[in-house]
């Protein structure tokens, strides 16, 4: 068949009506699965632009699908929007459950100088909230987490980029002036184990 052929055939084909069909049925797999691309199938992201999920706080979890979902929260290229709006509300507890029961993610090797992200962390009263024996619902991990992730999210509250959720201390004013601060504390909290 000749390329006029073809585009005829085709041309045929696309005035019968018929649609295309997906090569796979979406609903046989797991909610969870469609987050597992970015996010790591048990929750531990191989890239510091996606924030580890296993281990996670449920309800912080719950809270930010949710709020991505409503358009109070965003990030830099609608992805997130854009996957959970393919869950179903009946999938959402499946996908928290799934990744907030994972084993938490490893803690990083220590490079450079922990201790002043350290201090900075202790002196700033994160832990009041962040610590994780600190029974707060809703409140994240931030243990074990990529120092890339905490990084840019820290710059986010503080720039104006990136609101706190309701019921919580404004994060704006808590944070550091200076990107090194921000950079030792999300160092530090990297190389700290979840609990």
């Amino acid at each position: 068949m000749g390329p006029r052929a073809g585009l005829i055939a085709l041309a045929l084909w696309a005035a019968t009506g018929v649609t295309a069909r997906a090569d796979f049925d979406a609903t046989a797999y797991p909610p969870y699965e469609r987050c597992a691309l970015c996010h790591g199938l048990f929750g531990v992201s191989a890239n510091a632009k996606f924030p580890n999920l296993a281990g996670q706080d449920p309800t912080y979890i719950d809270a930010q699908i949710r709020a991505f979902l409503a358009g109070t929260r965003h990030n830099d290229g609608g992805q997130m929007v854009a996957i959970v709006s393919e869950l179903l509300p009946e999938e959402i507890p499946v996908v928290v459950e799934w990744f907030s029961t994972q084993d938490p993610p490893a803690p990083a090797v220590p490079e450079g100088d922990i201790a002043t992200g350290q201090a900075a962390f202790d002196a700033r009263g994160c832990g009041t909230c962040h610590d994780d024996t600190a029974d707060y619902l809703g409140v994240p991990h931030l243990t074990s987490q990529h120092a890339g992730y905490l990084e840019k999210q820290m710059r986010d509250f503080r720039d104006g980029a990136r609101d706190t959720h309701d019921g919580c201390l404004p994060h704006a004013a808590l944070m550091p002036d200076q990107d090194d601060e921000i950079a030792a504390i999300a160092a530090y909290l990297s190389t700290v184990p979840r609990q």
